[in-house]
């Protein structure tokens, strides 16, 4: 049994604490509760040391619960959502970005875990050629958003980090309400073979929630039909540009004002994968 739990420690559930741990050894076959698989994982030194997150500097907690922002990828928000992989019996983790002025999803990744540096490549993909000077961002105080290279980052793109009060979700209630739709319209009406599919089908829901969905904030327009009462020359017949890897999916609007990642995340285990969707969706 011990080393069946340094298998399950030793790949991406290495953050697992023996309560999970004894989830897993019942996946397994094993019969033992969680009050024995403390015990040996104490005596085996595997138990979960909890870290204390330190920050440098003090945090800009949100000060309006509503904001009324003037134009698009003025004021953003980005939170993790939990999705359960049915077939694989474990949660993959989705980081969404989206625009609050025009409730556009900017960009996601959706992974088996959300890392501090996913964070950036996910943020940096966004801001990349943008006047990001003066752009505020909202989210909950989790490890990956608090983390020093995700500040630092954002200082050095003079972007604005604000953070919601504890335990006060409807401070960031713009996402919130976009993952409840999630919720209710995709996952609770899938079943998900692996998280390959399970972001294809992300994927194909946001372009759908991007540019068909109407929203009764917008005057029941599409996110992408508000967005073109400020830029009337965005078209829909070519909306996303690949870059070179074809591990992003970007939309450009006039003057070049930017690029938002919308695509399959980067995965060095599912570059042929990536690339065959990425071809699909060329073709399409």
């Amino acid at each position: 049994m011990l080393n069946d739990v340094k298998k399950i420690l030793s790949g991406d559930l290495g953050y697992y604490g023996y309560e999970k741990t004894t989830w897993e050894l019942h996946d397994l076959g094993y019969i033992i509760n969680k009050k024995k698989v403390y015990r040996l994982m104490k005596e085996a030194n595997l138990l979960l040391i909890q870290e204390r997150i330190t920050t440098k500097g003090q945090r800009q907690f949100i000060q309006f619960r509503c904001v009324d922002p003037e134009q698009p990828l003025e004021y953003l928000c980005m939170d993790i959502k939990y999705l359960y992989i049915d077939a694989e019996k474990r949660f993959g983790y989705l980081l969404t970005v989206m625009d609050i002025c025009t409730r556009f999803v900017v960009g996601h990744t959706l992974k088996y875990s959300i890392k501090k540096t996913d964070v950036v490549l996910l943020l940096d993909g966004i801001l990349q050629g943008l006047k990001a000077k003066g752009v505020i961002i909202r989210n909950d105080n989790g490890s990956q958003f608090l983390a020093h290279i995700v500040r630092e980052y954002l200082d050095k793109m003079n972007v604005i980090q604000e953070f919601t009060h504890i335990a006060t979700p409807e401070e960031n209630s713009y996402i919130e309400s976009l993952h409840s739709s999630l919720e209710r319209e995709l996952i609770h009406r899938n079943w998900f073979e692996n998280i390959y599919h399970a972001r294809m089908l992300v994927h194909d829901y946001y372009q759908v929630y991007n540019f068909k969905r109407k929203h009764r904030s917008l005057k029941k327009r599409s996110p992408y039909h508000y967005i073109k009462t400020f830029f009337p020359d965005f078209s829909d017949k070519h909306p996303f540009a690949f870059t070179g890897d074809l591990s992003r999916v970007a939309w450009d609007c006039e003057e070049d004002r930017g690029a938002t990642c919308l695509a399959l995340d980067e995965n060095p285990e599912n570059d042929e994968f990536v690339n065959q969707k990425n071809q699909d969706l060329l073709l399409n």
